[in-house]
């Protein structure tokens, strides 16, 4: 995903520069791009960079795991940042990254979110593959869109796995591939599970969107789910040609879930 924002960015003929987190960041990802690794606690060092480069519009993409503050060890510039952004850097992911987004908008930069470069990667509403969910997988899917709302009203995570009305695993820390690596050994008999990825109700959605992408399909298949769900028009698709493709050669279904379906929004009435 990176690569694919800034790839775009460039067609749109805008500059680019990628700060690399250590030990998240990909080198041969970023190898085609102006770019520089510099380690999550040198707040100090990412502003410094991003200014001496011209940057005043920011995506924030790709995967990281909230380090502990004693593997943070910030620099002057980041423990004076950990004041700013006082309890909510123990609260949950959305108001930590909303946050960051204050103090980056501080700081003279502009957030922007990885659909406003790249259109396209927002996943599309209705049926992306061969197969088709049955009654029952609709069930499924509603209990656990109501389970993910539920979840995200307190900032916990975006995903949920349900099969037969049972709820199987719930995201949290560990993110969704974790979560369905563990799926698998807590199915029961019968037809298969399903995973709904769902944007948090009140979410900025300049960060942090749910994602599926062809690894995504392959741990689900692998945890014997029957398909994959999600939030039209809020979740990104990495590389929708390789993830519809991966969804038919294993038999799920991909289908975009209407956001203003009262029973996806976990309305009662």
């Amino acid at each position: 995903m990176p690569a694919r924002v800034a790839e775009a960015a460039l067609a749109a003929g805008r500059n680019v520069f990628i700060v690399g987190l250590d030990g998240y960041a990909e080198p041969r990802v970023l190898a085609p791009f102006p770019h520089e690794f510099i380690r999550f606690g040198a707040a100090g060092r990412i502003i410094t960079a991003l200014r001496e480069h011209g940057c005043k519009e920011l995506v924030m993409i790709g995967p990281v795991r909230r380090p502990s503050l004693f593997h943070l060890r910030p620099d002057i510039e980041a423990a004076k940042i950990l004041t700013r952004v006082g309890r909510a850097a123990f609260a949950g992911d959305d108001g930590l990254l909303a946050a960051a987004i204050k103090i980056l908008h501080e700081e003279g930069f502009s957030v922007i979110g990885a659909h406003t470069i790249l259109s396209e990667a927002l996943g599309p509403k209705g049926l992306l593959t061969q197969a088709a969910p049955d009654a029952a997988a609709m069930a499924d899917i509603g209990r656990a869109a109501t389970v993910v709302r539920a979840l995200g009203v307190v900032d916990v995570g975006q995903g949920c796995v349900v099969q037969g009305g049972l709820v199987l695993a719930l995201e949290a820390a560990e993110g969704t591939d974790a979560m369905l690596l563990r799926c698998g050994a807590l199915a029961r008999s019968g037809p298969g599970g399903v995973l709904v990825k769902l944007v948090k109700p009140g979410q900025d959605r300049r960060a942090d969107l749910p994602t599926i992408g062809p690894q995504t399909i392959r741990n689900a298949a692998a945890a014997g789910l029957r398909g994959v769900a999600f939030e039209a028009g809020g979740t990104i698709l990495a590389d929708r040609p390789a993830l519809i493709a991966e969804a038919d050669a294993a038999g799920l279904f991909l289908l975009g879930l209407d956001p203003d379906d009262p029973s996806i929004k976990g309305d009662k009435s």
